[in-house]
């Protein structure tokens, strides 16, 4: 069944892969545009064959690709690269991640699609760039945060280097895609094509922005400090009688209405603790001491006491608690998928405006649009039979 597209008339070519890429295309398809996802035939991109589950389909891949159209072609041939050139002629956006140097080996390089669409939006995105000396390096969120320093700087103290959970370095990549191409689709009034580069360690580099600068200015290394923030103190998890949770007495003002409601009010006038400056060089000892106290009682406790004195402070969720929280209700995070080819398939909404008239179609089956796609593009239907045939018969 085709989907229904608010803006039909802006077109979208996938040809990329894993998070970022897919990423930025399914924001784009979110929000009302035509995205024809071209995956090769058999077993589809790369994370479609990634756990955890939902049934027979991995998770990683649905939640990167609904509002899209599978189309299954084989780059490899000449017969497939020039049925992806004649999708391209009614596109105004493509975007791919093939390591630097392979799109223009394959004749699917920018110059190509320009050739096709002379106003194309043509985004590449990569890992480490496209210069000499990023070109061959290979490209994972986990690597570029251990590139970067996120790693370095991840973890408690006497611990070893952490990986950032999310994957944060792929999601804003596609984040920073997908701004910079609908930049450029505003920019555009009828003139020439755009040729547009994202990586992964630029994204990586601009995550640590403040810590980058930070550094710079003081020549002090940020290391790992746990849950704690390097600027300020106390502004960390600590313990309590039942479990963990977050305190962010970030001023001076907050610092003191802590220490009243713990029951501390001499650290205030302590002079290892009397500025946001002397608190950050003492975080060790003023810690213990809080934690000290917040090992009294309970969890709920605290969080009532602590917030009615007004000072910030919330829970540690683990994520089925986050998930269950009635502001995630509220906010209407989870939604149900539209359609019913997966039963009861949910899906993270965008996080923009919760009212916004957002699409949230499942991700298709792969090739389930390749016969439609290539109608449209003009292909006969003994075109398509040859570029079909062949990958039903190796599926």
């Amino acid at each position: 069944m085709s989907l229904e597209r608010t803006h039909p008339d802006l077109r979208v070519l996938d040809l990329s892969e894993n998070i970022a890429g897919p990423l930025a295309c399914m924001i784009l398809g979110d929000l009302g545009a035509d995205v024809i996802k071209i995956e090769r035939p058999g077993t589809g991109e790369a994370t479609r064959d990634l756990p955890p589950r939902w049934g027979l389909e991995s998770t990683v891949f649905l939640t990167m690709n609904r509002n899209k159209r599978s189309v299954a072609l084989d780059l490899r041939t000449p017969q497939g690269r020039e049925a992806v050139l004649r999708v391209a002629r009614g596109a105004d956006v493509v975007v791919e991640s093939f390591r630097p140097g392979v799109a223009n080996r394959l004749g699917l390089g920018f110059e190509d699609f320009r050739r096709v669409s002379p106003s194309v939006v043509h985004c590449s995105v990569s890992a480490f760039g496209e210069r000499a000396l990023g070109h061959d390096r290979p490209g994972y969120d986990a690597l570029v945060q251990a590139f970067t320093g996120i790693m370095a700087m991840t973890g408690e103290q006497d611990g070893r280097p952490a990986r950032a959970a999310p994957s944060v370095v792929d999601i804003s990549t596609g984040l920073w895609a997908a701004i910079s191409i609908q930049a450029a689709l505003a920019r555009r009034t009828g003139g020439g094509a755009e040729q547009l580069r994202v990586s992964l360690v630029d994204s990586g580099f601009f995550l640590l922005a403040h810590q980058i600068m930070g550094y710079l200015g003081s020549g002090v290394f940020p290391g790992r400090l746990g849950s704690a923030a390097p600027s300020t103190a106390p502004y960390e998890a600590f313990s309590t009688a039942d479990g963990s949770i977050m305190v962010a007495a970030a001023t001076d003002r907050l610092f003191a209405r802590l220490c009243a409601v713990l029951k501390l009010d001499r650290l205030v006038a302590d002079g290892r603790f009397r500025t946001v400056a002397d608190r950050v060089v003492n975080r060790a000892v003023l810690s213990e001491i809080i934690e000290g106290r917040l090992r009294t009682a309970g969890s709920e406790h605290w969080l009532e006491e602590i917030a009615a004195a007004g000072v910030p402070v919330g829970p540690v969720n683990d994520l089925a608690a986050a998930l269950a929280h009635p502001v995630t209700t509220e906010r209407g995070i989870v939604r149900d998928a539209l359609d019913g080819r997966i039963p009861g398939l949910k899906q993270i909404r965008l996080p923009i405006d919760e009212h916004a008239r957002c699409s949230m179609r499942q991700p298709p089956a792969l090739g389930a649009h390749t016969e439609e796609v290539l109608t449209e593009a003009g292909l006969s239907e003994a075109e398509i039979g040859r570029l079909v045939a062949p990958m039903e018969r190796t599926a």
